[in-house]
């Protein structure tokens, strides 16, 4: 996916789990709303993304989350998403009863690319290595679900994320709730395609003299 190819994370001396984590996803149905409602809260940034792929209301419960969604949003290649789309419950076999795990979200891509959905996890570096032994398990489990359903397992960290495509996004978003004539985006296509006419005319006037001595 353009702009969207992640690498695989480290987290402590789990490489191994990461690796394997890194390596799975596929098609499911989406439900029409997310599985865990997104509480508000002071130590995050919460809210609500505007989106024209999302399925459900685009709830965000970090920044880090918030960009990841603008980057679906601006990504060709997305049909649609779903924040929150699954919870998955497993018992440990201690008396804790059931655990529970839910993927933060999950990504469709469009039919001609006949890629496989990411079931995707967005964390921080910094909090996998601090909560590594917490989360160690329920991705474990993630990976294990996105398997079963033919899906891919994502990490998506701020490496990924924080990217010069996440800057130009910010910048272009404004523009794209503006109401332009269409005469002036005709103009300045036109304009862009002369530019590109007189780049190639002068490369080949470069060539030409480079040849020519």
């Amino acid at each position: 996916m353009k702009g969207l190819a992640f690498t695989p994370i480290r987290a402590k001396k789990d490489i191994d789990t990461c690796n394997e984590i890194q390596n799975y996803t596929h098609l499911c149905n989406l439900l029409e709303m997310p599985v865990r409602k997104i509480q508000k809260n002071f130590r995050n940034v919460t809210g609500i993304a505007a989106s024209s792929k999302a399925v459900g209301p685009a709830e965000f419960e970090s920044t880090l989350e918030r960009d990841f969604l603008a980057l679906l949003d601006f990504s060709p290649d997305v049909a649609r998403y779903e924040v929150q789309p699954v919870r998955i419950e497993w018992s440990d076999g201690t008396k804790k009863g059931a655990r529970r795990y839910t993927p933060d979200v999950l990504v469709e891509f469009v039919p001609e690319l006949q890629r496989r959905p990411w079931l995707c996890e967005v964390k921080y570096r910094a909090d996998l290595a601090r909560d590594w032994a917490t989360l160690h398990p329920k991705l474990r489990r993630g990976v294990r679900y996105a398997k079963q359903h033919g899906w891919r397992f994502r990490l998506i960290t701020e490496v990924e994320v924080r990217t010069q495509r996440l800057t130009n996004i910010r910048f272009l978003a404004p523009f794209g709730r503006r109401s332009i004539p269409q005469e002036d985006i005709e103009a300045v296509l036109a304009a862009i395609a002369a530019c590109r006419r007189a780049s190639k005319t002068t490369q080949r006037c470069a060539l030409n003299f480079t040849q020519a001595l």
